[in-house]
């Protein structure tokens, strides 16, 4: 995989929101957003290109090892045959032959498991992308709801839309800011969180603690008895 490509995709996943600053200013938060979500659409169809090319050469690797070791395995049967016949010479160039070939088996053995092993980092990144994605849909949504119902409520109260003023642009601006580097980091904005939703969760991370505690706490008891 492409060392930038990597590196664009860690961004995406981990944060790396920062660009999006000096954009923020000009454009509408929602834009900006709906930018990042499509951001993280390209950068998946790309691993996806990439784990594409690297299932191909899975599959010759894969095919050429198997031709090499089968006829690996089928000079072992003519050596003995032509070792049978008193035929030094033939068997002498067999073995030469599987010498060669025995050079090469490791060599392909290793093109399959790193292309193995980059397959799953791929498929890895892949998921972890659309997981991304779809935390920032859903923060897009609560912006938009969000927006939609302050506009309602500064309506029936006969006052004029903050994204009508310099002050309620910058406001917005900046809330909106806040919810894509908390959904891009994980690391709190200054909007108000949903207090349920959040108890919930350190509540689920707690229980999921204790449980590797125990588990672990088992193993080393099973490690003990054993030894």
């Amino acid at each position: 995989m492409a060392e930038g490509l990597v590196t664009r995709v860690k961004r995406l996943v981990s944060g790396g929101v920062n660009q999006l600053v000096d954009t923020i200013e000009n454009t509408s938060p929602d834009t900006v957003m709906s930018e990042a979500v499509r951001e993280i659409d390209r950068a998946v169809d790309q691993v996806r290109d990439e784990l594409a090319s690297v299932l191909a050469n899975k599959h010759l690797a894969n095919r050429r090892l198997g031709e090499t070791t089968s006829r690996h395995e089928e000079l072992q049967g003519q050596i003995a045959l032509a070792v049978k016949e008193g035929r030094d010479d033939l068997a002498e160039a067999a073995i030469a032959r599987q010498l060669d070939l025995e050079v090469q088996i490791p060599v392909l053995e290793s093109a399959v498991a790193d292309a193995s092993r980059e397959e799953k980092e791929l498929e890895g990144y892949i998921g972890a992308l659309q997981a991304r994605k779809r935390e920032m849909e859903a923060e897009l949504e609560t912006y938009r709801k969000a927006r939609q119902q302050s506009a309602t409520d500064s309506a029936a109260a006969g006052v004029a839309a903050p994204k009508d003023t310099v002050e309620g642009k910058a406001r917005k601006a900046e809330e909106a800011f806040e919810r894509v580097m908390k959904t891009a980091t994980g690391l709190p904005g200054g909007l108000a969180t949903d207090k349920a939703s959040a108890s919930k969760m350190a509540e689920l991370e707690d229980l999921a603690r204790k449980n590797r505690i125990s588990e672990r706490l088992a193993t080393l008891k099973a490690a003990a008895k054993d030894g």
